[in-house]
């Protein structure tokens, strides 16, 4: 007879299937990008504006978000904002135009802002304190998932139906989620049905929903900065590859969309195994030494320096099935990044997580907004497409140098609220 899956299991599998979903709906349009391209009359340019619109809201609502995850909580707060990003990606496939085109990605941006801060807040109740680098990973890993059979789905759906019916699919496949999620998940794991007392004896004491919480607002920024900063460096070759992938071995190698989309995937699949084992490598060197820097900091610099060296192959070779393998190898070392990182908010500051982890992927966010327009940008002027992977790499560099600033084995605590009900101000890295 097949093994109950557990309460705990469950809402981790829950957020890995929303995570998967999210980067479905961000990267079909990157898959899409050649056919939209030749049939709303964009330049690579316009091209790269309309990837970029989806992080402007996406920045502004990464801290938004998750100050009303952390108020809220996250069952209320994942389903408004699953609602958003499933209509806005069924009326992507509506557009007539760069303007209708350029708002229903904003809108996306505006739906997904508060999801990665919000499960993180969920993750915090939810998930063992020695686990939240597997948590962290496993879910990142579903992401990239996501990236890898988004570029197949969507070229068979685009090849049989057309590239509108390809985002119609895609939202209702969001809006499935949602209503899935509303009615399993809950934000205290004790009015959950099917929690156990050992799970519950595992699990961190939950933030109760509705309490209101003053956050130090100047303080945990400044303590947040150097992780926000790495992150955006992290975050320049991740939305580089989720913009620009499938385009880049077509238009430099001359491909169909169905081969473009099939090596765009093999490269996605090397990032769901580098999420995976990131996350497992950090839980595993903090349990053998008990040092939370090292497990955190170790994975990230190696995940750096490794991405940085695999691009720099890149320009000494035009071999397709060589160039293949160096960008596989450049999205695994990133993607080691992700369940460490993502993992220090919830080590520097548990009581305000998601609003942590919200500042942290606003460098992310800023980067998805610069990246994909800078890429299209150099490729019309030069015709180059491998000249943008410059930045990826001297990025990467510094992400690993920055790494050292971010002190995980510190964790925040506000000052107490003073006579009038203020919080004082804490230095930064105290």
């Amino acid at each position: 007879m097949m093994k109950r899956v557990s309460a705990t299991n469950g809402v981790l599998g829950l957020l890995c299937i929303m995570y998967f979903i999210t980067y479905l709906d961000r990267v079909n349009l990157a898959t899409a990008g050649t056919v939209m391209m030749h049939d709303l009359g964009m330049s690579k340019t316009e091209f790269g504006l309309m990837l970029s619109a989806f992080a402007y809201p996406y920045a502004i609502f990464q801290v938004i978000g998750g100050s009303v995850g952390d108020r809220f909580g996250a069952r209320r707060t994942l389903m408004v904002c699953g609602i958003i990003w499933a209509a806005a990606t069924v009326l992507t496939g509506l557009v007539g135009g760069l303007a209708s085109l350029f708002l229903a990605r904003v809108l996306l941006g505006f739906g997904e802002g508060a999801t990665f801060p919000t499960a993180t807040r969920a993750m915090q109740n939810w998930t063992a304190p020695g686990k939240r680098g597997f948590a962290q990973g496993i879910t990142h890993a579903f992401a990239r998932l996501g990236n890898a059979v988004a570029p197949p789905i969507v070229a068979f759906l685009i090849y049989h139906f057309g590239w509108r019916v390809s985002f119609y699919v895609l939202g209702v496949l969001s809006f499935v989620w949602v209503v899935v999620w509303y009615l399993y998940f809950r934000d205290d794991p004790s009015d959950h049905a099917r929690i156990t007392k050992a799970e519950l004896e595992t699990l961190p004491a939950p933030r109760k929903v509705g309490i209101r919480q003053a956050v130090p607002w100047g303080a945990l920024t400044r303590r947040m900065l150097p992780v926000t900063v790495t992150y955006f460096c992290y975050g320049w070759t991740l939305w580089l590859f989720l913009g620009w992938l499938p385009t880049f071995f077509k238009e430099s190698y001359g491909l169909d969309l169905k081969n473009s989309a099939l090596f765009a995937s093999g490269v996605f699949f090397a990032g769901v195994i580098g999420d995976t084992v990131g996350g497992m490598a950090s839980d595993r060197i903090g349990h053998v030494t008990g040092n939370v820097k090292l497990a955190r900091l170790s994975v990230i610099v190696v995940g750096f320096l490794g991405a940085a060296a695999s691009l720099t192959g890149v320009f000494f070779t035009h071999d397709l099935t060589l160039v293949a393998l160096l960008l596989s190898s450049g999205f695994f070392f990133s993607e080691l990044v992700i369940g460490p990182i993502w993992s220090v908010p919830m080590d520097i500051a548990p009581k305000y997580a998601g609003t942590a982890s919200g500042l942290m992927n606003t460098g992310s966010a800023v980067a998805a907004i610069v990246s994909p327009v800078v890429f299209g940008f150099i490729v019309d002027k030069t015709g180059s497409w491998t000249l943008p992977f410059i930045g990826s790499i001297g990025l990467c560099l510094l992400g690993a140098v920055l790494a050292f600033t971010m002190h995980p084995e510190r964790e925040f605590e506000a000052a107490p609220a003073d006579p009038a009900g203020r919080i004082a101000s804490v230095p930064a890295g105290e």
